[in-house]
């Protein structure tokens, strides 16, 4: 069953702003202004925009970049492959900026006799927290071209293009990161113990900055299969692609 859009008027111009249910922050598509849809109120937070290159037929070049690169595509991808689909997605994120400190004890087994060890692991970090509940989309291989952000402006947002509101206001987004980062640091920690026993995860907020980020959703087929390739919009960088099997 499709989910029903609803409605409130935009504090700033009077439009209507559609939101879904379960989005929290929305964006006016007449005049860009951001409201927190629970109070009706401005939103208070940085909101930035990472600008799209490209268009519906210049996004294949790009596409066609990452299918002849690498050796376990089959050789004859980017020429025998037909798009059938492409999306442009302007996606919500939330970029915290944060300084993260475990302090952790753990069993080294890899000598004998194994022995406790204690240290301290401390990186900062700008965690990157997809602001959709149910998306699935690889936050963690996809490194945002901050180089290229703006101030919010909806006029740059091509009338072909989808943009998303956030589901996840500015506490889930910290809580977020501070498990995301818990559980990084733990990969991290397998390099010096081979078991925890004990560690303490604090991450001390720098800021926060909420932006909308363009990412392509292709499909393509290849020899009667179909399969997706996403990219980032600004740079054309492939975030993640299906690899046709090869065929013998």
């Amino acid at each position: 069953m499709d989910t029903v859009a609803q409605s409130i008027r935009c504090s700033h111009c009077g439009a209507p702003v559609e939101f879904n249910p379960g989005e929290i922050i929305a964006t006016c598509k007449y005049c860009g202004f951001t409201t927190v849809i629970e109070t009706g109120q401005a939103f208070t937070f940085e909101h930035s925009l990472i600008l799209n290159s490209f268009n519906p037929a210049s996004v294949e070049t790009p596409a066609k970049e990452w299918m002849t690169g690498g050796f376990l595509k089959p050789s004859d991808l980017a020429r025998k492959a037909k798009f059938t689909g492409k999306n442009l997605v302007y996606l919500p994120f939330w970029l915290v900026s944060v300084e993260a400190k475990s302090i952790y004890k753990g069993i080294f087994e890899r000598i004998s006799p194994a022995i406790v060890k204690e240290g301290t692991l401390s990186k900062e970090y700008d965690w990157l927290v997809l602001a959709r509940e149910a998306a699935e989309f690889p936050t963690r291989e996809y490194e945002v071209p901050l180089q290229g952000k703006i101030p919010f402006d909806f006029r740059s947002i091509e009338a072909f293009a989808k943009l998303l509101n956030s589901e996840l206001g500015r506490e889930e987004a910290i809580e977020l990161t501070r498990t995301q980062i818990d559980g990084h640091h733990r990969f991290l920690l397998q390099q010096d113990v081979d078991k925890i026993i004990e560690i303490k995860t604090e991450v001390t907020l720098d800021q926060m900055i909420y932006l909308h980020a363009p990412i392509w959703f292709l499909k393509y087929q290849y020899k009667g299969d179909e399969y997706q390739l996403i990219l980032d919009g600004a740079t054309g960088a492939a975030v993640k692609g299906d690899i046709p099997t090869a065929r013998f």
